[in-house]
């Protein structure tokens, strides 16, 4: 089964995405955890974290830094108003 992909993403503060999905969903990504990997470790810049786009239903950043759509859903929380 095709889990829902990313329609839309903002950068917020400490290393925080906020992300609509394609099922309506609105959920908070925490990317804190993985800024210590090298393949993320360009992300601890805050203007290049903040220039995150969607891109193919998940959210990437130049140089083809990106993240597993799949991960994106599960691991993130549901925002509640």
């Amino acid at each position: 089964m095709l889990l829902p992909r990313a329609r839309c993403v903002v950068a917020r503060p400490n290393f925080r995405l906020e992300l609509e999905f394609a099922d309506g969903r609105r959920a908070s990504f925490d990317v804190a955890p993985f800024v210590s990997y090298p393949v993320f470790e360009r992300l601890k810049d805050t203007a290049y974290f903040n220039r995150v786009v969607v891109s193919h239903g998940t959210v990437a950043w130049p140089s083809g830094i990106d993240f597993d759509p799949d991960r994106l859903y599960l691991d993130s929380k549901t925002i509640t108003d």
